[in-house]
């Protein structure tokens, strides 16, 4: 097993691209009739005839993509401790049937916690991208992950 990764382990301006996962059209439609049962998620005929030209996934459905994606890749064998927030999410492409998808993580800034010493806080920005290397998704996010040296300065 791999080692766990700690705030110490998020360098500012560090990039890393992780996963790759094939969107199929059944997922697509699954997802939708669960949660988002809009046409141009769940009917091919109807979603050829809108301005997207055929079936997409929801947008929330790229975020839980790229959220496994990312757990996937680093996440699970981290020492995160949850997230406060997303500060921004923007669909930038269509995800289609047949893409193929990854996410680019690059590290924007890493700060101690000056109230909680065994914890830091790192921002990131997240992006989606397809087979292209086209940015489907964008998403700025901060993560509470545990410093290795919970008594060290930052």
């Amino acid at each position: 097993m791999s080692e766990i990764l700690h705030f110490e382990d998020f360098i500012v301006g560090s990039v890393e691209t992780y996963g790759e996962i094939t969107v199929s059209a059944a997922e697509i439609i699954a997802f939708a009739r669960e949660y988002d049962p809009q046409a141009i998620h769940i009917d091919p005929v109807a979603a050829a005839e809108s301005p997207f030209g055929g079936l997409i996934a929801s947008g929330l459905h790229s975020c839980s993509m790229m959220m496994r994606l990312m757990c996937d890749g680093y996440m699970l064998r981290s020492a995160s401790m949850g997230s406060p927030g997303v500060d921004e999410v923007r669909y930038l492409l269509p995800v289609r049937p047949g893409d193929r998808l990854r996410v680019r993580v690059s590290v924007l800034d890493a700060r101690r916690s000056s109230s909680r010493p065994e914890m830091g806080i790192v921002s990131a920005r997240h992006e989606l991208m397809n087979q292209d290397d086209a940015v489907v998704l964008a998403m700025t996010s901060k993560v509470m992950m545990g410093c290795r040296d919970a008594k060290g300065a930052a």
